[in-house]
Order: structure tokens, then sequence, then C-alpha cells
């Protein structure tokens, strides 16, 4: 253990594309989606092509600018918004149904082959915790037996990096931002929002890509999170 790591007592992690490729899991998610739209709402489908899915979700945005923050929330209002374009009169209750196809779908998901046995290992004797812009469930995925708690951008009501996320973090566990430290994969939401409120980063790049900011640097960088047991 290094001296700056001795006195951590806190270790917060990222969830997508840090213990799971996220990529494969969004694109079926939405498959199953748009196959439950064929099947039960086929007009939707026909009529939304990408381009009007962005500029609808854009549209939302500016009158409900709080979605930004609430992921689930702005899906499932983008496809009712979809549904009652298309003149269906159970909007809200098809609105579910496909909503539930893909947060099915978004928690069928393959863990990098490090990412179990390292949370089992450090949460003998660290408090974990979860911070997510995206919205998993821990508790869903079983995850919640190494994670003392889990915060989302849609709780929190800030996505990452706005530092609400992280202080909520240290409040939850009692500590210090010297004694916590965030691994993560991205550059500013995770490295760069741990950072500015003083905590240890450990920056998860998996890929070998340089660094991309000139203002700051990550605490520790890694390619594994079997080196998390190194570090700690």
């Amino acid at each position: 253990m290094t001296d700056s790591s001795a006195r951590i007592r806190l270790i917060t992690f990222d969830l997508d594309d840090t213990l799971w490729p996220v990529g494969p899991v969004i694109i079926r998610a939405e498959h199953r989606m748009r196959d439950f739209l064929d099947t039960h709402a086929p007009e939707v489908n026909r009529r939304f092509d990408r381009d009007a899915l962005n500029a609808l979700r854009e549209d939302i945005l500016s009158k409900q600018p709080e979605l930004l923050h609430d992921i689930s929330g702005l899906r499932h209002r983008i496809v009712e918004a979809t549904l009652e374009a298309c003149g269906y009169a159970d909007a809200p209750g098809l609105a579910a149904g496909a909503f539930a196809a893909f947060i099915d779908a978004r928690h069928d998901i393959e863990y990098f082959e490090d990412a179990l046995d390292t949370l089992e290992h450090l949460s003998r004797r660290y408090t974990l915790g979860a911070l997510s812009n995206g919205n998993a469930s821990v508790a869903r995925l079983g995850l919640d037996r190494y994670f003392a708690f889990h915060l989302s951008a849609e709780g929190v009501g800030r996505r990452k990096p706005h530092p609400a996320m992280f202080e909520r973090a240290l409040q939850e566990a009692g500590v210090g931002s010297e004694a916590a430290v965030h691994v993560g994969d991205h550059a500013e939401d995770d490295i760069r929002g741990a950072h500015q409120v003083g905590m240890g980063t450990v920056w998860v790049n998996r890929s070998g890509t340089p660094w991309e900011l000139d203002d700051l640097v990550p605490t520790w960088e890694i390619c594994d999170l079997k080196q998390l047991a190194e570090l700690f």
C-alpha cells in the first residue's frame, strides 16, 4: 500500500464501462424496446427514425430540463410522446410496457472479468459506493452485497461531474475527501468530478488511450481493476 492510499476508508465506483461494457447493453435494450413497439404499436417505429427521436428528445428537454438528470424518466417520456403523436389511446400503458422491455435488457450485462472478484476483495476492508449517471440498479444486479450505497443522477438531481453526487457519497460514508477515492473510466464525469471535491481518483484506462485533460491528472491510472488490490 502506498503512503497516499494508507488512509483510504471509502472507495466509490462508476458502473457503466467501469464494471461492464455498456455499449452492447444499450444497443440490445433499444432493440428489445423497438421489438415491443413493433408488436404493440408498429406506427411508432415507422414514423420515428433516429433523427426524429433526437429532435423529440431536445424538444422535451427544452420544456422539462429537469429530465436531463433523470435518464429513465426522459426515455419513458420520449416513448410516451411518440405513442401520443401516433394516436395510440393507451399511450401511458404502452410506454410503460416498452420501457419495461428496455430496462429488463438494460440489466442483462456481462461484467469485465476483473470486476466481481475485485469488489468482493475490496468490500471486506473498505466501504464501497456506486455513483452513476445511468439507470442500472445495483440491487437488481445483486451488487448490493458489495456496495453500502448507490447514488444516481436521478436520485441526487445532478449528473457527474457536478460535485453534488461526490459530496453526497462522502456524507453517506461519514468520511472526509482525504479518506476517499473514486474509480471510473470517464475523464470528465469521474476524474474531474471527484477531483474537484478533493477525492483521490483512479482512472480505469482499459484501452491504453492517452490522457485527454491538460489541467489535471488522475491520482492513479490502471488498465485492470485487479490492480486496485495492489494500490489499496
